[in-house]
């Protein structure tokens, strides 16, 4: 007996079924080999994209140049945004385990693509008529209005790119397999990169203008820091000079020495309890003692009054500070300049001329005054004569800037707005979610030109920590300083404006450095040792914990100073030091918790 057959409306049902089945899995294939074909062809646009975003990166002192590439890269992140933004692309952003995948590579062509052609595009079409050579003064004039016609493009740039960042930033790497997260990673650190270049062309080109006196005649005091002196910032404000600025046109109105400044009674400025209580009234008593607080804010407006005080009341309209070795930055753009003197400036020669030769050469200071003003006269002459290489200047002004050996404060409040969050401010070290930062500042207790011939060597390491989920770290850092005194055997018999001739109870060849060292907000002082057993003072500035130190060196001494921090609560995983200016180029000074 045969079992009797399926009515026959399960029968249809069972075909229905089969064929709805048969229809997703038709469906899935199309749909997975859809997104496949188009994933590959955005791959190859986003890959298109990322070499012209390098070579674009290259070539940005050409703006003509940067101006084709941007339209290059707007087509190809454009293709791979449309490639990726389809319904079945986004319907399978939904999807387990590929989902996160698929909307990760969206999320990053979309903002690629904003960049590209909302945030780029109007920047590209001013910078295609913008020469570098614009920034070629012509018989002491820069034309300014193609920096007043860039400015509202780079304003746009930064802001579509801060919006790029924000949204890869957003993006949950957790989720995501090695290699994408390896691209987003690498595209985050680009518009990171691309944000930082478009912010601060925003501001130059917002600072500029009203800068070279486009709305006003503006009046600056420059102060040359002389580094064979330590102060925090560098070194002792040295010659001094007032720029005149015009419509674009720069003139050289004034030269000075900080010795033609008198020590007032007290401070002229109220510098704060916590100032006071490091630094003593030392910094608005004496000109040379402006740059001994790290935050340039406090020495510009303190310069200022100072300066008003001795004219008559003129107020200036900011303060720029430069040492010699922006100096020997600034002769790769101009080429050699020769001195009334027959001295030749040249890279090499600038620095060890101005800070130890001229001092040999000429034991009168005013003498040594007249020569520091014959070189800042010839450098500012061939500056604003056009005589140079603008694009060289560009480099040399940036890389000045990143070694904190040009800075810059204006008394116009928005202005000053514009600075803050730049090198060129010049303030405390500010940590934040990439990394924490010390400060390392060092100043002369000799009263000499000593620190020529002295070196600060600062290291860091975490001695313990551990990281979250986050990213974070808590745990102890160790910072170490050390202060070398390479002078000659026979320093004593240096010229006595170099040795300080006992001025101040140091004996001659001796140096005395005086050390303020400043935690990142959020650590707290364990420990604190020097290799002479001395002792240490302090207070706090701002909220950070300041350890102060001083030591005496012989010739051919070093001592180190070692502080360990401890952060309880999660701070940045990476650590940084801030460090006063010398004579050699700053090496980077960094650990990360996790590094071997």
């Amino acid at each position: 007996m045969t079992d009797s057959p399926l009515p026959r409306a399960a029968r249809l049902g069972g075909v229905v079924f089969a064929s709805v089945l048969g229809g997703l899995l038709v469906l899935a294939v199309v749909g997975t080999v859809w997104i496949g074909v188009r994933g590959a062809l955005a791959y190859g646009h986003l890959r298109d994209a990322q070499q012209t975003a390098a070579a674009l990166r290259e070539n940005l002192a050409d703006p003509a140049s940067a101006s084709t590439a941007i339209a290059d890269l707007a087509a190809d992140t454009g293709a791979a945004h449309s490639l990726t933004s389809d319904p079945v692309w986004t319907l399978a952003e939904g999807l387990p385990w590929i989902g996160p995948q698929l909307a990760a590579v969206g999320t990053v062509a979309a903002s690629l693509d904003g960049v590209a052609s909302t945030a780029l595009g109007p920047l590209s079409e001013v910078a295609g008529s913008f020469s570098v050579d614009a920034l070629r003064p012509q018989g002491g004039r820069l034309d300014l209005a193609p920096l007043q016609q860039i400015s509202g493009a780079a304003q746009t740039a930064t802001d579509g790119v801060a919006a790029a960042a924000a949204s890869v930033s957003s993006i949950d790497r957790t989720a995501l397999v090695a290699p994408v997260g390896e691209a987003v990673d690498q595209v985050d650190g680009l518009l990171t990169e691309a944000g930082i270049a478009t912010d601060a062309l925003a501001r130059a080109t917002q600072l500029l203008p009203s800068m070279l006196g486009a709305d006003a005649p503006r009046d600056y005091l420059v102060l040359f820091q002389n580094n064979a002196e330590w102060r925090s910032l560098g070194g002792i404000p040295g010659a001094m000079a007032l720029i005149h600025t015009e419509g674009g046109a720069l003139s050289l109105a004034a030269q000075e020495s900080s010795g033609d400044y008198p020590r007032y009674d007290e401070s002229v400025l109220p510098l704060g309890d916590e100032v006071t209580a490091i630094y003593g009234d030392r910094p608005g008593r004496w000109i040379q003692n402006v740059t001994q607080v790290p935050d340039f804010a406090v020495s510009g407006a303190l310069a200022r009054e100072m300066w008003a005080r001795e004219h008559g009341g003129q107020q200036v309209d900011g303060v720029i500070s430069l040492d010699p070795v922006a100096l020997s930055y600034l002769l790769e753009a101009t080429g050699p300049i020769t001195l009334p003197t027959g001295d030749v400036l040249t890279p090499e020669s600038a620095v060890p001329l101005l800070l130890n030769d001229v001092y040999a050469r000429y034991t009168r200071p005013p003498d040594q005054d007249a020569f520091f003003a014959l070189a800042a006269a010839a450098v500012f002459a061939k500056l604003s004569s056009g005589e140079v290489d603008p694009a060289a200047l560009v480099a040399a002004l940036t890389r000045a800037g990143d070694e904190d050996r040009l800075l810059l404060w204006s008394s116009h409040e928005e202005e000053q707005s514009l600075l803050a969050d730049t090198t060129l401010s010049g303030g405390l070290p500010v940590s934040d979610d990439d990394a924490s930062r010390f400060g390392v500042y060092v100043n002369d207790g000799t009263g000499s030109k000593m620190d020529f011939y002295q070196s600060a060597t600062t290291a860091l390491e975490w001695s313990s920590c551990t990281l979250d989920a986050a990213g974070t770290a808590t745990g102890d850092a160790v910072l170490t300083v050390t202060i070398g005194n390479t002078a000659p055997a026979d320093a004593a018999s240096l010229p006595a404006y170099i040795t300080g001739d006992s001025a101040f109870g140091v004996p001659a060849g001796i140096t005395r450095t005086i050390g303020y060292l400043y935690l990142p907000k959020g650590f707290e002082l364990v420990d604190a040792t020097m290799s002479d057993g001395s002792g240490f003072g302090g207070g706090t500035h701002d909220g950070r914990r300041v350890v102060s130190f001083a030591i005496d060196l012989p010739p051919g001494g070093s001592a180190t100073a070692t502080l360990t921090a401890r952060a309880s609560s999660p701070v940045a995983s990476t650590l940084e030091a801030v460090s006063t200016p010398t004579l050699t180029p700053p090496t980077a000074v960094a650990a990360v918790c996790g590094d071997s």
